[in-house]
């Protein structure tokens, strides 16, 4: 796995049951503040069509053409505002941030929580101010990391010529920021020449760039089937990717599908009844899933959806099978399709070859497309769903 998705929200936004129904995990669930102390973490699945369905037969690593890419996902405590001043659990919430590459904000739709995750009665809380809370607190928490000795560190990019982006990317490791992103965030706010005399205010304009540009955040609209219509608009209004979910729709769904009682995969638009063993209440529960499920439309509780566009979208990533036989698309054991990698888009063969091993990518003559057959060099750009066969001189 080569990438992390984080979980973030207030406490009672139904992130703890977003992340057992993505993972299966078994984690607690209750209906108080911070029910997540310490961070959880487990591995969850990106869906997407396998190549297999090209071909006579199947991989044997997908299941009926669908494959399920492994990424890890973390599931940290309930943030609360002020959190970057220690309050709740404060800077450990955030400092668990840090090794996400994204950001899932589970926000209760319903309204049902107030801003520190109390239960107070549908459509009483605005949830746009839980979205704008989490970025503020993100921001402030970089901000804060960033002012640490900055005055020393600002006269001594002047007096010795050091370059700012690499400065204040050392300066913000700790909370995942690379010096690409600080260029780019610099580039953005068109900060003033002389650093040593930026205001707290311009330090937070620069750090709330870099927030955006480092820890990109899609929206979960949780909790959608008891959701006030007005509180949905003003969701699907906001600037972002929001994706409606009833985690706990599709945690009953998955945890169904894992009794064999129903026929599911994550993400399917419907499911079949398999069971004969279940009751009239049962029975009475799975169809007003498959009833809430055609009202969503986004496949099953739409958790899966969720993940898909937070890779495929919000992080511009793509799925690429390296194989050893072009042929066969198979390795050197002559399993078919055993890998699958999840690449940035405009990733090139080299690119991938460094993925496979630096010794590959340090020995690389060329690929070759196991779809057409054709060669390609090391500059060519992949796209999803390419079956790659890589050539070097590595042993």
């Amino acid at each position: 796995m080569s990438m992390t998705i984080g979980l973030a929200g207030k406490p009672n936004a139904g992130k703890s049951t977003f992340f057992k129904a993505a993972t299966l995990a078994d984690v607690e669930i209750a209906n108080y503040p911070f029910t997540t102390i310490n961070a959880n973490k487990g591995v969850t699945y990106v869906r997407t069509e396998c190549p297999c369905t090209q071909k006579d037969k199947r991989c044997g690593n997908c299941q009926d053409g669908v494959r399920f890419v492994p990424i890890e996902m973390i599931d940290v405590a309930g943030l609360v505002p002020d959190a970057h001043m220690g309050r709740g659990l404060g800077n450990a919430f955030l400092d668990e941030l840090r090794q996400a590459q994204a950001i899932i904000h589970v926000i209760d739709a319903a309204g049902a929580t107030d801003i520190e995750g109390n239960p107070v009665d549908i459509g009483d809380h605005d949830p746009l101010e839980d979205v704008d809370f989490l970025n503020r607190e993100i921001t402030m928490w970089m901000t804060g990391i960033l002012k640490r000795n900055w005055e020393k560190l600002s006269r001594k990019i002047k007096a010795e010529g050091l370059k700012m982006s690499e400065v204040i990317s050392d300066q913000l490791m700790g909370a995942g920021v690379n010096e690409s992103q600080a260029h780019e965030a610099l580039l953005c706010c068109d900060m003033p020449c002389e650093c040593t005399q930026w205001t707290d205010e311009e330090m937070i304009r620069l750090c709330d760039a870099i927030r955006a540009i480092s820890k990109p955040t899609m929206i979960a609209a949780n909790k959608i089937d008891i959701a006030p219509e007005e509180n949905v608009k003003k969701l699907n209004d906001l600037d972002l990717i929001v994706v409606p979910t009833s985690a706990a729709a599709e945690l009953a769904l998955r945890s169904a599908a894992k009794n064999e009682i129903i026929n599911y995969l994550p993400g399917d638009e419907d499911f079949e009844i398999v069971s004969e063993d279940i009751n009239d209440a049962q029975k009475k529960g799975l169809n007003s899933l498959k009833d809430l499920m055609n009202k969503m439309g986004t496949g099953g509780g739409g958790i899966q959806e969720c993940i898909n566009r937070a890779v495929f979208d919000l992080l511009d990533l793509i799925v690429v099978y390296p194989v050893e036989d072009e042929g066969k698309w198979s390795d050197k054991n002559d399993r078919m399709l055993p890998d699958a990698f999840l690449m940035k888009k405009g990733s090139t063969a080299h690119d991938l070859a460094y993925r496979v091993h630096s010794d590959i990518g340090d020995r690389f003559l060329y690929a070759v497309d196991g779809k057409t057959k054709m060669r390609l060099g090391e500059k060519h750009e992949l796209e999803d769903g390419d079956v790659i066969k890589i050539v070097s001189t590595a042993k």
